[in-house]
């Protein structure tokens, strides 16, 4: 498929996806996989694996940003990385120990994309919710980096199932996993709980990303010409983000992430 270097479309379809992503703060996968498989008929698996080293590579300048002004929980990141990579490898592991025919790993890839975009919509539906949820029981509680048992076990848990799901997916790295962590840690601040999970999506995503292309699922032309689009994408969606409403920017989204996946599992 190197021939897709040359369509301008790819850089396009970076840009805007790019631009999403810095309104939204929701990892390009969520969007970009099914576009890829929907709509450029891209096979699942190759999809997969060129989009995580594409979130590998965009979300390392995240970050990095996050870190520089403290915006890294650095012990839940330790227990997150570790967990999430577990996760990865079992996932990767099982399904390569099947050793499914290629139909049937699309098969099991498309299902997994499906479910996690649907989990996508429904964190971002659950936002508001949360936010209050977090401010009700925030109240009184010491700051923690997983100070007890009674969180670390849950995160453990979270950890390995975001790393089979993006394995098999490239999704929930973003908005399931800061979800997820805003319920279980609610006394961090919101940006120190999007910045960890921004940081421990790198070693995620990269790890996936390259587990995937040692069994050929990566099309670095692809991959080039979306990341052209997606850098400058990603600056201007930041500087969007001041002036458009938040509940337009997650509607959009909802309803998009909803339809691509209507149109996977179908």
């Amino acid at each position: 498929m190197s021939e897709l270097l040359s369509n301008l479309h790819l850089p396009l379809i970076g840009l805007v996806i790019g631009v999403i992503v810095g309104l939204t703060g929701v990892g390009g996968g969520s969007l970009m996989t099914p576009i890829l498989v929907g709509g450029l008929g891209v096979p699942p698996a190759v999809a997969v694996g060129t989009d995580l080293l594409f979130a590998a590579i965009t979300k390392s300048f995240g970050a990095l940003a996050h870190w520089r002004v403290g915006n890294v929980a650095k012990h839940l990141l330790r227990v997150l990385i570790i967990a999430s990579l577990s996760g990865t490898g079992i996932a990767f592991a099982l399904v390569h120990g099947l050793k499914p025919d290629v139909a049937s790993l699309n098969r099991v890839i498309r299902g997994a994309l499906g479910f996690a975009l649907f989990a996508t919509a429904v964190a971002l539906l659950m936002r508001p919710w949360l936010l209050r949820f977090r401010r009700a029981h925030a109240r009184g509680e010491p700051a923690h980096d997983i100070a007890d048992t009674q969180r670390l076990w849950p995160t453990i848990a979270l950890g390995v199932v975001i790393g089979a799901v993006v394995t098999l997916s490239s999704v929930g790295a973003g908005a399931i996993g800061v979800t997820a962590l805003l319920l279980l840690h609610p006394a961090l601040p919101i940006t120190r709980i999007v910045g960890t999970d921004i940081a421990y999506a790198v070693p995620l995503t990269a790890a996936a990303g390259v587990a995937h292309a040692s069994v050929g699922h990566l099309d670095v032309a692809l991959l080039i010409a979306l990341l052209v689009g997606s850098v400058p994408g990603i600056l201007l969606g930041a500087r969007l983000s001041k002036r458009v409403p938040e509940v337009a920017t997650r509607s959009l989204l909802v309803a998009a992430l909803g339809f691509a996946g209507v149109k996977l599992v179908a």
